[in-house]
């Protein structure tokens, strides 16, 4: 199975939740480009790593399963956003996924 190579975090405030503004990069906090590092994370799924986020993230859902930006663990109330990035020369997927921490 091939999974996508490239994602791009977003950092939204939990409020923003549901809100059209929260799932465009202007409505973010902070957002990162990941890259696959081939690797799979303790919670299984692949692991992503780019801009100090480290992200595990189920390519069918496009779920965040565990993060780490700067080192520690995403502050309660942030919500994470996730848009799959394409790779040089082609359009961004419009999929986007949601998760909360």
């Amino acid at each position: 199975m091939s999974h996508p190579q490239r994602y791009e975090i977003l950092l939204v405030p939990g409020f923003a939740e549901g809100t059209t503004d929260a799932a465009e990069p202007r409505g973010a906090i902070r957002s990162a480009v990941v890259e696959a590092t081939g690797e799979t994370g303790a919670s299984g799924y692949p692991r992503y790593s780019g801009e100090g986020v480290v992200a595990d993230i189920d390519p069918v859902t496009r779920t965040v399963e565990a993060l780490l930006v700067d080192g520690a663990e995403l502050d309660y109330g942030l919500s994470v956003r996730v848009r799959e990035k394409a790779v040089e020369g082609s359009a961004d997927s419009p999929a986007d996924s949601t998760s909360e921490h």
